[in-house]
């Protein structure tokens, strides 16, 4: 599965004779999803495709690519603020993998976390457990749910200045998408301030109207999934680290930890890899010299069940988001949400 993974990001990202090569097989095959793609958004746009109203307002985190936007840590922020804001939120997500959902009720403890593939009916069970307003977590392109806000990510890290649709690149649907959005969030792990510019200019050319925000995705304290100890940050300056991640671009995320100072011993599996209890023995074995062993919550309440006692602390790291740009854009999304749930 890794392989396959790695084979699949080298046709999209490669530079290479190979890589291009492949892109130019599959451009048949592209020209006829962005057919498909154009003729759905139409049939929606036109009223021919029914999308369902609801009693509360529904806000949608989603993004215009397949995987590693940080949907999940920017959904359960905004579900966060919605609470502070004193409304009662609920999110809803397809659940693949079950690492999201649990995922999510980590970070937003007593916010009801429905795992629905139909998300109208997931919607439906949120309002019926009491609920203000609904996040859709990743349901840009599920239109059958209407919405009363869609917020679009887009991953400055990913970022290649020429973006190509499935299956020859990464793009479930062009940039041009987003003019249906009412916010962009540029996000960020590793990318550069330039590079967040380069997306920032093609947005504006691809959806002129639609306000752009920036936020940047950082590693949070370190805590033990044993005991639940927290260490900051600079206990990893110069650690060696047997890093995991099974999560889309794990690159990035072993990145932010070598930029801690860390001795990075990189371990990455498929994106919603289900870990066995013979890998979690096999990760620790071989992290018998590391300081530490450090991985994403994502990956966390996957491993933690698996990990044997005698092998000590595994640790994680959250992604703590901070916006960097457009903060105002977002108030004003949120507070029209909570006056709508009033």
């Amino acid at each position: 599965m890794v392989d396959r993974r790695r084979f699949i990001e080298s046709v999209w990202t490669g530079r290479g004779r190979r890589a291009r090569i492949v892109r130019a097989l599959l451009a048949p095959a592209e020209a006829l999803y962005r057919v498909v793609v154009a003729a759905r958004g139409k049939l929606y746009d036109a009223g021919i495709f029914h999308a369902e109203d609801f009693s509360v307002p529904v806000l949608s985190i989603g993004n215009l690519s397949v995987g590693g936007t940080g949907k999940t840590p920017v959904a359960a922020w905004f579900a966060s603020r919605l609470a502070a804001k004193g409304v009662k939120p609920g999110i809803v997500l397809r659940g693949y993998g079950g690492d999201e959902t649990i995922v999510h009720q980590r970070l937003n403890a007593g916010v009801p976390v429905i795992a629905a593939v139909d998300r109208v009916r997931g919607i439906r069970e949120a309002i019926a457990q009491g609920v203000d307003v609904v996040v859709l977590d990743d349901a840009f392109q599920h239109r059958r749910a209407a919405r009363d806000a869609d917020v679009v990510l887009v991953n400055a890290d990913a970022w290649s200045g020429s973006p190509r649709l499935l299956p020859a690149g990464p793009w479930r649907e062009p940039l041009r998408s987003a003019a249906r959005a009412s916010l962009v969030i540029i996000t960020r792990k590793i990318a550069s301030r330039s590079t967040v510019e380069d997306v920032r200019r093609a947005m504006a050319n691809a959806a002129p109207s639609v306000p752009v925000a920036t936020a940047h995705l950082a590693p949070g304290d370190l805590r033990s999934t044993a005991t639940g100890q927290t260490l900051p940050l600079h206990v990893l300056q110069g650690a060696d680290l047997t890093a995991i991640a099974a999560i889309a671009h794990p690159d990035s995320f072993f990145k932010q930890l070598t930029d801690l100072g860390a001795i990075v011993r990189p371990q990455s599996y498929s994106d919603h890899h289900a870990f066995t209890r013979r890998e979690a023995r096999e990760l620790a074995a071989l992290a018998t010299a590391s300081d530490f062993v450090v991985c994403t919550l994502k990956d966390a309440v996957k491993l933690e069940s698996l990990w044997p006692a005698e092998a000590g602390s595994l640790w994680y790291v959250s992604q703590r988001l901070k916006i960097e740009d457009g903060q105002e854009h977002i108030e004003w999304l949120l507070d029209d949400l909570v006056a709508q749930a009033r």
